[in-house]
């Protein structure tokens, strides 16, 4: 009787431990198509202190810790919405609040600096915020008196990247590196301590250190001499996707770089994804909805309806995941107002969510997307929506 016992607790002990370890491994719930599945956490954050207004959230970052770094930027502030100062406040809400803003990952404000004023430098059009593993915190804006600068997590002033140009008289070419007019879309590689810039029509590599010239390239690899300084023609929309195009097509609205060492460039006006390695060399391509009107040209871009400027695009911003092959990745597509998910491998679209609206979980212009370690997605988003949203994994089983 002694051995038949120990054989059903032996056969017990160990059916326990499948179940918690299937317990304790849950993984992603997928729809049909394979793509992930998310929810909106209508809660999330909490409402900002200090009655500071949440203004047009250009970027977001997340850290090493999983804190939430995004971008504040109140240059399209409403009356109502920073009209609350003065002693006693004209109206109960609001007044303008810093433009740098780090959150826990329960949504609770843990730093905040910046703005007009906070340093002679500060960015007019902020763009791109990135705090490194190092302790500091990278901010960039698009104007031409803009440039990239580098704070400690608290704001104080460490380094500014400079490579401005005069403010006459000056004709930007893609073969000059020594100065640009939009520096605010870049990428940090703390690898091999790069920064990536995307500009006009090409990508420039520079010693995150020293702001020295390393490399760069253009559409599809081909070397900077070879870059066209014409304008890309725009197309006739007929329901199909744009035209081919070997040069880089404006407007250049991503970089970012995966554990693998490849580089994605997001071409906005072309609806397309090249990818790279660092040294330049093209890998593949891909489009993100690519029947979607896109703009071509860097005047500017509208709605469907505005027929001085056609549509932007769709790949506005990119978030790859964390796991350990970063299987997917998560366009975030301003003109459908979207985010897309692709299989990273093959470029193939599996699915979207989120819809055009001012609803929690819809969009009205995402312009930001980033993706902490446990597989939440946060958005921003600009124009007249003005929010930071997250988005919660769907885990398989769960009711």
């Amino acid at each position: 009787m002694r051995r038949p016992l120990l054989a059903i607790c032996l056969t017990l002990v160990v059916a326990a431990a499948v179940v918690g370890r299937g317990q304790g491994a849950r993984s992603h719930a997928l729809d049909e198509n394979g793509a992930p599945m998310f929810k909106v956490d209508p809660f999330w954050p909490k409402p900002l202190p200090n009655r500071w207004s949440m203004q047009q959230v250009t970027g977001i970052h997340v850290d090493s810790m999983d804190h939430i770094w995004f971008l504040n930027r109140a240059a399209a502030a409403d009356g109502d919405e920073i009209g609350g100062d003065g002693n006693p406040p004209r109206i109960l809400c609001c007044i303008r609040g810093p433009e740098v803003i780090e959150l826990d990952p329960d949504g609770n404000v843990v730093h905040a600096w910046g703005g007009p004023g906070y340093h002679p430098l500060w960015p007019t059009a902020l763009q791109t915020v990135i705090a490194d593993t190092k302790g500091f915190v990278w901010v960039s804006g698009t104007a031409a008196q803009d440039s990239i600068l580098k704070f400690t997590r608290d704001g104080k002033f460490v380094w500014d990247f400079g490579h401005r140009p005069p403010k006459e008289g000056f004709t930007e070419t893609n073969q000059n590196t020594e100065m640009m007019v939009s520096k605010g879309r870049f990428q940090l590689d703390e690898a091999a301590n790069e920064l990536y810039i995307i500009n006009q029509k090409r990508v420039l590599v520079y010693d995150a250190s020293t702001g020295a010239y390393k490399r760069g390239w253009g559409g599809h690899g081909m070397p900077l001499s070879e870059i066209t300084n014409d304008r890309i023609p725009g197309y006739t929309w007929n329901g199909g996707p744009p035209p081919d195009e070997k040069n880089f097509v404006p407007d250049l609205h991503f970089v970012e770089i995966s554990k693998d060492r490849l580089v994605y460039i997001g071409e906005r006006g072309q609806n397309r994804i090249e990818v790279f390695t660092p040294e330049g060399k093209f890998v593949k391509e891909f489009y993100v909805s690519p029947t979607t009107p896109g703009q071509r040209v860097t005047e500017g871009c509208g709605s469907l309806t505005n027929t001085k400027f056609p549509p932007c695009g769709t790949t506005y911003k990119l978030a790859l995941s964390r796991d350990a092959q970063q299987k997917y990745l998560y366009v975030a597509d301003g003109t459908n107002d979207v985010v897309w998910i692709l299989d990273r491998q093959s470029g193939k679209t599996l699915g979207s969510f989120g819809r055009n609206g001012k609803y929690a979980g819809q969009f009205h212009w995402i312009n930001a997307i980033a993706m902490d370690s446990k597989g939440n997605i946060y958005t921003g988003e600009v124009e007249q929506a003005k929010r930071i949203q997250k988005f919660a994994p769907v885990m398989a089983g769960a009711r």
